[in-house]
């Protein structure tokens, strides 16, 4: 059975793939690796100056309202050439009221079980 950090790391790598993106790198706040400043050292030792931080949380919890800018503000004075973006959470965004549909359409139509992933 795929963990849940496994199904994160699952997640960036189609994003890098479809999105066409050089690097792609999962971060956690607790209980993985690497945290947010390891993944934002990745990136500095690689030359890559821009990173775009897309939380994977679906709604504006205590880990984004208080843990996350704190976070970024570290990680932001610890590399100070760097860009630093952060994307607003999932929660509110068109496409996951679509994606629950579907999801929903699925069972309802038997197409589609708990267990099944796409």
């Amino acid at each position: 059975m795929e963990s849940a950090n496994d199904a994160v790391r699952a997640m960036a790598a189609k994003l890098a793939r479809r999105g066409g993106y050089e690097a792609v790198e999962t971060a956690f706040l607790e209980s993985g690796r690497p945290d947010l400043r390891g993944a934002v050292d990745i990136f500095a030792g690689c030359g890559i100056r821009r990173v775009i931080i897309i939380p994977y949380f679906l709604t504006l919890g205590m880990h984004l309202q208080r843990d996350l800018p704190r976070l970024v503000e570290e990680v932001g004075a610890a590399h100070p050439g760097m860009e630093i973006q952060v994307t607003p959470p999932l929660d509110g965004h068109p496409a996951l009221i679509e994606a629950l549909l579907e999801r929903a359409r699925g069972v309802a139509e038997g197409k589609l079980s708990a267990s099944e992933v796409d």
